[in-house]
């Protein structure tokens, strides 16, 4: 749902339910980002030039999801405004914030929150995934970024995204695995 909120474009997530993902919606809606129920499942479009910051607090269920925020960050790192995000699930979930800011994006962190201001552009860079969290905003924001952007350790990667590089790039992506480095 962050790709197309990203980079552009619209993709429909087929069996997609919004009363499962409301707070996230929300957020979205708020950020400039349509999320459509339809029949086939959730239509997700950027609406118009760059996304709006927003304010994201996480908290349980039916509120905005923890698993949620390093990816939100990767997206209000290219927001028009300041935004602030607040962890209140976990502490020290921000490991991704630095590995962003490797690629231009502009955030302060101090203890559970966040400071995103963000950015025209990110810019490619070599960066580290520190969970399974990270390694996904940073193919995110390695997808909206100007030049080539290397994630490594996507081992994380693998125990929640099945198949990452054929699904994104089946909507245009230009990703791939790289092996024996």
């Amino acid at each position: 749902m962050l790709a197309p909120a990203i980079c552009g474009g619209e993709v429909t997530c087929l069996g997609g339910r919004i009363d499962l993902l409301e707070a996230f919606c929300e957020r979205l809606d708020a950020a400039g980002v349509s999320v459509t129920q339809t029949g086939a499942g959730l239509t997700v479009a950027r609406r118009n030039g760059r996304v709006r910051a927003v304010d994201v607090v996480t908290a349980p269920f039916p509120g905005f999801p923890t698993d949620l925020q390093a990816q939100m960050m990767a997206l209000l790192a290219t927001a028009e405004g300041v935004s602030v995000l607040e962890e209140r699930i976990f502490e020290n979930r921000f490991m991704h914030a630095p590995e962003l800011m490797r690629m231009g994006a502009k955030i302060d962190v101090q203890g559970g929150s966040a400071t995103v201001t963000g950015v025209d552009h990110l810019k490619g860079a070599p960066v580290m995934a520190t969970d399974l969290r990270a390694s996904v905003s940073l193919i995110l924001a390695g997808l909206a970024a100007e030049g080539e952007t290397t994630v490594s350790r996507v081992y994380h990667l693998d125990r929640g995204y099945e198949s990452v590089e054929q699904k994104l790039g089946a909507v245009g992506a230009k990703i791939e695995r790289i092996t024996g480095q």
